[in-house]
């Protein structure tokens, strides 16, 4: 049985979700202890919980403790991720796009096609956006030959649920193949983004947002191509903007951040751009969510993934030693790069 400690390293969520997805894909048992032990709110919330009953449902496995607030479980799969439709609700503001990203290498060797719609938060802090898993996750990922699309079918935000997002992916022919980003990126070539609010059309939200983004981006030198989305649909009011940079030789960065009570319009946009700048002044090839995102393609992956990051996080070294931990992966890291052989995993005949 593989022991993960959840508290080392960051001692967040991402610990769980990750571990239970490579037990699964391995086909090993699993015990987590010490569940987001350096948490105000220590154990398993309701995303969590909605993540590890999803990889039991595909993998009919069979799962202890599995309870709100509780500090550890044990998981048994039993099969190969199975095809099919499958519908979760997590049952709060909890975010859909992290359990997609957990869901995600599942399918990608399941045994034929998969559908997840998934209902819950879809923009808030500390996930990323539908938006961004669009432009620059899945993108960045089809070169590798993952063959995902995601569909927002109601936005949604905190504090409230009823967001809904769709997830379908192919399974792979083959294996994952390696990534080879340049060290040091190319020049941008183009800056787009999206800015959507939901029943704030009068306020203007979408405008002001972009156009504070705009202003500051365009102070720096960089050309950029707003989308203003007005939605009707979500259950209560709410905003969110995303910006994304293009390279010329093929690099996608990005940068979200959510509408919160008494955060400003311009606020966010701000906020959007300056973290777009700080990773596009780095010279890296991937900004820092997508750096630690890439960790568990790459160790899967048949070859050498190399990328420069804008900086070491504690999502990317918690998911690099986790790699480490249960699947032995030979990693190469220095302050602004990542080199990991992936171990070329398949599924067995």
């Amino acid at each position: 049985m593989i022991e993960i400690d959840g508290g080392q390293k960051s001692g967040s969520g991402t610990i769980v979700r990750s571990a239970l997805a490579l037990a699964a894909l391995l086909s090993e048992p699993l015990h987590v202890y010490n569940i987001r032990a350096k948490r105000p709110k220590p154990g398993l919330r309701a995303q969590h919980l909605a993540v590890a009953r999803a990889i039991a449902e595909l993998t009919e496995a069979s799962l202890e403790g599995a309870t709100l607030g509780s500090a550890e479980v044990w998981f048994r799969p039993a099969k190969v991720a199975r095809s099919g439709s499958y519908s979760w609700d997590i049952g709060s503001a909890g975010s859909t796009t992290m359990m997609a990203m957990t869901l995600l290498p599942l399918a990608c060797f399941a045994e034929g096609p998969c559908t997840f719609r998934l209902k819950g938060g879809l923009f808030q802090d500390f996930a990323p956006s539908a938006h961004y898993m669009q432009r620059v996750l899945l993108p960045t990922l089809a070169r590798m030959g993952a063959r995902a699309e995601l569909r927002i079918v109601r936005p949604g935000y905190v504090p409230r649920d009823a967001g809904i997002i769709e997830v379908s992916v192919k399974p792979l022919q083959g294996k994952i193949g390696a990534l080879s980003l340049p060290l040091r990126r190319g020049p941008v070539r183009r800056i787009s983004g999206v800015a959507i609010c939901s029943h704030l059309q009068q306020r203007r939200v979408s405008e002001r947002m972009a156009a504070r983004c705009a202003q500051i981006l365009q102070r720096h030198g960089y050309r950029v191509d707003f989308e203003h989305l007005y939605d009707t649909t979500a259950v209560q009011a709410g905003a969110a903007l995303a910006a994304f940079a293009e390279t010329a030789d093929g690099c996608l960065l990005g940068s979200d951040r959510a509408g919160a009570p008494r955060r400003t319009s311009e606020a966010i946009g701000e906020h959007v751009a300056r973290s777009l700048l700080r990773d596009l002044d780095s010279g890296a090839s991937v900004d820092r969510y997508l750096a630690d995102q890439l960790v568990i393609y790459a160790v899967l992956a048949d070859g050498v993934t190399h990328y420069s990051v804008p900086t070491m996080t504690e999502h990317l070294e918690t998911n690099l030693w986790l790699a480490e931990t249960i699947l032995g992966a030979d990693a190469q890291v220095t302050e602004h790069s990542i080199r990991i052989k992936g171990v070329g995993f398949s599924l067995p005949g």
